[in-house]
């Protein structure tokens, strides 16, 4: 492994007991993972999820709780010689009422990133592209259920 790379997510999650998903096409591929992103240098872990929740979604991060992160060696899907260490986040924001609410088909096949909500109990760790993800999802379950 020749670098690190950490991303940050955000756990996002209505009234209605539905999680937000982000649908997104870049590499060249179609994929389903949680709203968030990388960590820039010198950038803090909380201090990048609220920059890439600001930046995706236009919102702001009113709260957050610690939910988990992979302590286990995972290299990314995308790049090659990258080892990648995730942290999801359980986040109330500030307003939601405007996230999710287009609607489009799945899978798309262009470069673009657009968001739904999905009832949890409903998700299953399949619809999650990313393995990482997945057990990050099963953490979330624990935790709400």
């Amino acid at each position: 492994m020749s670098q690190f790379n950490l991303r940050v997510y955000g756990f996002i999650v209505n009234d209605n007991h539905e999680l937000l998903l982000s649908d997104e096409y870049e590499f060249d591929t179609f994929f389903t993972k949680f709203p968030g992103g990388g960590v820039e240098f010198g950038e803090g872990i909380l201090d990048a999820l609220k920059r890439e929740l600001k930046e995706e979604l236009q919102v702001e991060i009113q709260s957050n709780e610690f939910v988990f992160f992979n302590d286990f060696y995972q290299e990314s899907q995308f790049h090659e010689n990258r080892q990648i260490t995730c942290f999801y986040y359980l986040v109330q924001c500030d307003t939601i009422s405007h996230l999710g609410n287009e609607k489009y088909l799945i899978p798309f096949y262009e470069a673009q990133e657009k968001q739904r909500w999905v009832k949890i109990n409903n998700i299953k760790s399949e619809d999650l592209s990313f393995s990482i993800d997945q057990k990050a999802l099963e953490a979330l379950k624990r935790k709400i259920a």
